[in-house]
């Protein structure tokens, strides 16, 4: 992995700071960012869409001062250098793939495990299809894939309706002329909880050659019949949810518990938004540390 030594990224003071870095996996390099000792306890982290690692600042500097070697990185279509034009480069077992061979570059056998939306959603599949590299989980806002089908197909739950922007998403290329007219109006509203700064840092990604496609891509390639064949979860797991989430309602994450059998905790935060990485950080980052210490390294 290279780093832009000394450079800092979203961090006040010198210590700790995050820095930028590259790390080629699987034929491909992706952008990253990471904090903390290099010795350190390795925590690997799953942006969602439509965002890049940068939403992680926060638990990245939190996890560096208790000593943790914090990494995240920009995903497949978020990256330049794992940009692949194909839509069908961008299946499950695709993302699986590039999460492993992240591990692998990185020289981790196992790693503790973080995701949001789309990277929670990928979390729940690597516990599920590679359990033996995953000493926790935590995931954050996406429910387990049985319990967010099972409120799909219930209409009392109105998760059919939260979810009904995903039809739109899978529409290629009246999803990216919406998403980006009238200055990304659509994004932006979106984004409207954030700080103005982190959704124009976004909005540059995705206004890079194919990125918003790569990123939609993620939608329209994704068998969801594949992403329910991955079993109970064995690993430890944390699972926040936040009850002004938009896109996730209470019956999915709720019914999450029945789909782990491993060691689980479960978490609301209560008057935060989907944004929860960085509208819930400091919660957010606490409940981690404490789930991280719950299940020492060995």
């Amino acid at each position: 992995m290279n780093t832009s030594a000394g450079r800092s990224v979203g961090a006040d003071s010198p210590q700790p700071f995050v820095e930028a870095a590259e790390i080629p996996a699987g034929g491909r390099l992706f952008n990253a960012r990471v904090a903390g000792p290099a010795a350190g306890r390795p925590v690997l982290f799953l942006h969602g869409f439509p965002q890049t690692s940068a939403s992680w600042t926060a638990q990245l500097l939190g996890l560096a001062r208790a000593g943790h070697r914090a990494i995240a990185f920009d995903q497949r279509g978020y990256s330049p250098g794992a940009r692949p034009p194909q839509e069908s480069a961008y299946g499950r077992d695709e993302l699986v793939g590039d999460v492993l061979a992240v591990l692998d570059a990185l020289g981790l056998d196992r790693v503790d495990l973080v995701g949001h939306d789309w990277g929670g959603a990928l979390a729940w599949q690597v516990a599920g299809l590679a359990p033996e590299r995953l000493r926790t989980l935590t995931v954050v806002s996406t429910p387990h894939p049985v319990a967010l089908a099972s409120a799909v197909r219930d209409e009392a739950t109105g998760q059919r309706e939260q979810s009904s922007y995903i039809r739109l998403f899978r529409t290629r290329g009246a999803a990216e002329e919406k998403l980006l007219a009238d200055d990304a109006a659509y994004l932006r509203a979106l984004f409207a909880s954030l700080p103005a700064e982190a959704a124009e840092r976004y909005l540059a990604v995705l206004r890079e050659p194919g990125a918003l496609t790569g990123a939609l891509n993620w939608y329209r390639a994704i068998d969801p019949k594949a992403l329910l064949d991955i079993g109970d979860i064995d690993a430890p797991t944390l699972y926040v949810w936040s009850d002004r989430d938009e896109a996730f309602g209470r019956a999915a994450a709720e019914a999450t518990a029945d789909s782990v059998t491993g060691p689980y905790r479960f978490e609301v935060l209560a008057d935060v938004d989907h944004w929860v990485p960085e509208n819930g950080a400091e919660a957010l980052t606490g409940l981690l540390l404490e789930h991280l210490a719950a299940f020492p390294a060995r």
